[in-house]
């Protein structure tokens, strides 16, 4: 039987400790990578239209454009009615500018919310598949921990029976009995 046979003596099949890995351990592994697979070949789902309308608006509430455009638009509505041109049909205090900011509140508001529990749900989601890369990446490491403890173990065993065949031809040669194994 040879050395890399020896070190492998008292371990199961797959070469790791019996006290490696525990068996809950390595069937969080086993369904971690298949859920990983599950994942890549699913993509992401379609957003509805709802949801696309939801990001669009917000998309364009939360924009500088957006921002400067209605800024514009409301200053000419303000120059507008103190100047008295067109008959100032909105004087001051611009009721009817309040009443257009406050429908356009109304609406928007809900709608960007919409858009950002949906994006909640997403970020949810992404810290769920972090934390599963994580935990697999920490039991991989684990599991390349033990193959290189094997390995290192099964290096020592081959290098002290290298070591004591050679201590045992050099006392041949020499005609003289081996010095004690420190093994024995």
């Amino acid at each position: 039987m040879s050395a890399a046979h020896n070190g492998l003596k008292g371990y199961p099949a797959n070469g790791l400790h019996p006290v490696a890995l525990g068996h809950e351990d390595l069937e969080r592994l086993h369904l971690l990578r298949q859920h990983r697979r599950e994942t890549r070949r699913a993509g992401t789902p379609a957003r509805t239209m709802g949801q696309r309308v939801a990001d669009g608006v917000a998309a364009l509430v939360g924009s500088w454009r957006f921002i400067i455009v209605q800024s514009a638009l409301l200053a000419l509505w303000i120059a507008a009615n103190v100047l008295g041109w067109v008959k100032a049909w909105d004087p001051y205090p611009f009721i009817l500018l309040n009443l257009a900011l406050s429908f356009q509140a109304a609406y928007t508001a809900p709608i960007i919310m919409m858009s950002q529990n949906r994006q909640a749900d997403i970020d949810r989601r992404r810290a769920s598949q972090d934390y599963d890369v994580n935990l697999k990446a920490e039991l991989e490491i684990e599991l390349l921990h033990q193959k290189i403890d094997l390995l290192r173990e099964q290096e020592i065993a081959r290098l002290t029976r290298m070591v004591e065949d050679l201590t045992e031809a050099l006392a041949a040669a020499r005609n003289t009995a081996p010095p004690p194994s420190p093994t024995a």
